[in-house]
């Protein structure tokens, strides 16, 4: 069955080359799109994570629930026992404390509401990766009092760095206080929303200003993102009995989540339709094949082969064809990855973002495995209707062929 499976698709070129072209074409396109959409999601994800949120961070229980209302209720008093022990955990890389407040920033002709962060300014630069200073430079422990601000706010306001800026805040009693502060840059975040409230000062800066020595959060850098559930699981049971909440930046991502949601579906309708395409495109050449081989299968039932052997003779051609086609698909796909990725896709920025980036196709096993599926189920199913048609045939009307 076999060897006469491999004759008869040898046997018919043009039409075996036709069936392979189709299912060439859809195992490509998955590979592709597949390819594509995963570097979105991965360029998206470390974006996220090196942009401001860091793989974690831990807050005091209640805080973020409460956060609008009642901020300064909710603060980590010992930040640096908090640290140390989250330090000791295999794969974290570093953990930097943060200090959120909101005021208004002033420069004596204008004013603007800032949303403003203390930070600790090395820590901050190793993991901001995806943070652009546009002009100036980034926040150094060296800067007491410097600050650097969001493009929005530096167009807002119309500010450069070299300009001074005063923050008025209301300290954790309830009373006004003002600092005054040194523009030392302008940044770029991955979020546009951001950037139009933002401003950074060092964290004992902000501390002075709010006169507390607690924080808000701390931020935890790891060197790799797929550790970022074990490291939650070892923090949870580090921090035991603490009373703190530990978040991943998958659940404090809600832009990515939905992103993430949106392409699953595209990529869901688009494999469906590659798999409608690659069914009529089968399904068409074998009613064609059949039709011109009516005389053959009445001869070869004549001879003694019984139905059953007729259907299994065409499902067996085609899914030679439909492991050829997929493979060939396959390496014609990781080929133009290849070749895609060396030049680059320049790609504009997505929503909320001000930064466009250079997008690439990846080689991903899952997405190959999907596409080698799918090639190979869609040619079996579209043969397996007109096999079935052509087993239930008469012997004496398919021998008129002959003649």
């Amino acid at each position: 069955m076999l060897k006469l499976a491999f004759r008869n698709i040898f046997r018919h070129r043009t039409r075996t080359a036709l069936t392979l072209a189709a299912i060439v074409f859809g195992v490509t396109g998955l590979v592709l799109s597949g390819g594509f959409i995963e570097d979105v999601f991965m360029q998206l994800r470390e974006a996220t994570i090196h942009s401001r949120l860091g793989h974690l961070q831990v807050y005091r229980e209640g805080y973020l629930q409460a956060a609008r209302k009642e901020p300064f209720r909710y603060l980590i008093d010992e930040p640096q026992s908090v640290t140390k022990r989250i330090r000791n955990i295999p794969h974290v890389v570093d953990v930097m404390g943060r200090l959120n407040f909101s005021g208004l920033a002033n420069t004596g002709h204008s004013q603007l509401p800032i949303i403003g962060e203390g930070i600790e300014p090395e820590k901050e630069a190793r993991l901001g990766t995806a943070v652009t200073i546009v002009s100036g430079q980034q926040l150094s422990e060296s800067d007491m009092f410097g600050i650097v601000v969001g493009q929005g706010v530096a167009n807002a306001l119309q500010i450069e760095p070299g300009d001074a800026l005063t923050l008025m805040v209301n300290t954790l009693e309830g009373a006004l206080n003002t600092l005054e502060l040194k523009v030392v840059g302008v940044f770029r975040s991955f979020s546009k929303d951001f950037d139009d409230r933002a401003v950074r000062i060092p964290l004992a800066a902000a501390q002075e200003l709010l006169y507390t020595t607690a924080i808000h959060s701390l931020v935890i850098a790891l060197d790799a993102t797929e550790h970022t559930t074990t490291v939650a699981m070892e923090a949870g049971r580090t921090l035991r009995g603490g009373r703190f909440d530990i978040k991943t930046w998958h659940e404090l991502a809600d832009f990515y989540r939905k992103t993430v949601q949106l392409y699953e579906r595209q990529f869901g309708i688009l494999q469906f339709i590659i798999l409608a395409m690659v069914l009529l495109s089968v399904s068409s050449s074998v009613n064609m094949a059949i039709h011109e081989r009516t005389g053959e299968f009445g001869t070869l039932m004549a001879l003694g082969s019984r139905g059953k052997n007729v259907f299994a003779l065409i499902l067996t051609e085609n899914a030679i064809l439909g492991v050829f086609g997929a493979v060939i698909g396959i390496l014609t796909g990781v080929l133009a990855a290849w070749l895609i990725s060396a030049v680059g896709i320049p790609m504009p920025p997505p929503p909320n973002s001000n930064s466009g980036y250079t997008a690439h196709i990846r080689i991903v096993p899952t997405v190959i495995c999907l596409a080698l599926v799918v090639g190979l189920t869609a040619t079996v199913l579209a043969s397996i209707l007109p096999a079935r048609r052509a087993a239930r045939m008469l012997v004496a009307d398919a021998l008129q062929q002959n003649v």
